[in-house]
């Protein structure tokens, strides 16, 4: 039931996610300057309009030494060899329009002067043209869908370190209790040690003071007195390290009564992470199957 609900819940994720569209080539006409010239027209779906005119400028002059010239918003550059289209150069007039998340190219071939490639010109330089429109376009959308899939993919990656780093804390508590209660042991046996040694020291105190009150004044008296001094300064290291040892199990209990407050919330953001990822690699594959499908048009 649990997966079924996540399953629901990962699919109302990816209907927030932008499908493919088609890359579709039109003959339409361009009204360039005083002249109205055929020309093709295709749509680049989420395309940026900045960055899809620079590609439109790098491939038309990286076919001639001209350059592209702007008048208002229309764009010519002339003897363009253009061997996908034709063996001959060709002069080329655009037009490029922001739409909402897309982008309008409306592109003349002059062959000669005021003739032009379309439909009635025959094959093959219609098809070629419309070829070349086409995969120009389908380029810039292959570029628009990398960057998404490649955001989609830092997501994935950044909830996949998330994860990693809740993993490594959750086993850091796990040995923080181990470690504490072997801290808890170590410390229990010390005290066994020093409560025997400190029965050892009361005793042995008792029975120099039952000697030293046998003693009259003198130089025997002095260095038996030094002797109880000696044993009472060893008892009282004896009952600190019994007490550092008591503060050590003390504190030993109150990180693993910590870390087991905190391994069952490490544990339920392990589970939210997991979740998380499920959804997210479900996107990250719909935006592969995106990519995939626009490389094949």
């Amino acid at each position: 039931m649990k997966s079924n609900i996540l399953l629901i819940l990962s699919l109302i994720t990816c209907l927030g996610t932008k499908a493919q569209n088609p890359i579709l080539v039109s003959e339409d006409s361009l009204n360039f300057g005083q002249s109205m010239m055929p020309a093709l027209t295709v749509i680049i779906p989420e395309s940026n309009y900045e960055r899809t005119l620079k590609a439109w400028t790098r491939e038309l002059q990286s076919n001639t030494k001209s350059k592209l010239a702007t008048d208002n918003d229309g764009m010519s550059i002339f003897g363009v060899l253009i061997k996908e289209i034709s063996p001959n150069s060709l002069n080329v007039y655009s037009k490029m329009m922001n739409l909402d998340s897309m982008v309008k190219l409306s592109v003349a071939f002059e062959i000669k002067k005021d003739q032009y490639i379309e439909s009635i010109t025959g094959e093959p330089s219609f098809t070629n043209a419309k070829s070349y429109i086409k995969e120009f376009a389908k380029n810039q959308y292959i570029e628009v869908a990398k960057d998404q899939l490649d955001a989609e993919d830092k997501k994935l990656r950044d909830l996949q370190r998330e994860l990693s780093s809740l993993e490594k804390e959750n086993a850091n508590l796990q040995a923080s209790i181990r470690s504490n209660n072997n801290i808890i042991v170590d410390e229990k046996g010390n005290i066994i040690v020093q409560n025997g040694e400190l029965t050892r020291l009361s005793a042995e105190i008792d029975k120099q003071k039952i000697k030293l009150d046998s003693l009259e004044a003198g130089p025997a008296k002095v260095e038996k007195e030094a002797d109880i001094k000696d044993l009472e300064k060893s008892k009282e290291k004896v009952l600190n390290s019994i007490s550092s040892s008591e503060n050590r199990i003390n504190r030993a209990n109150n990180a693993i009564d910590d870390a087991n407050r905190e391994i069952p919330n490490n544990q339920k953001m392990q589970q939210d992470v997991m979740v998380r990822i499920e959804q997210q690699q479900i996107v990250y594959q719909k935006f592969v199957n995106k990519l995939k499908t626009i490389e094949a048009y």
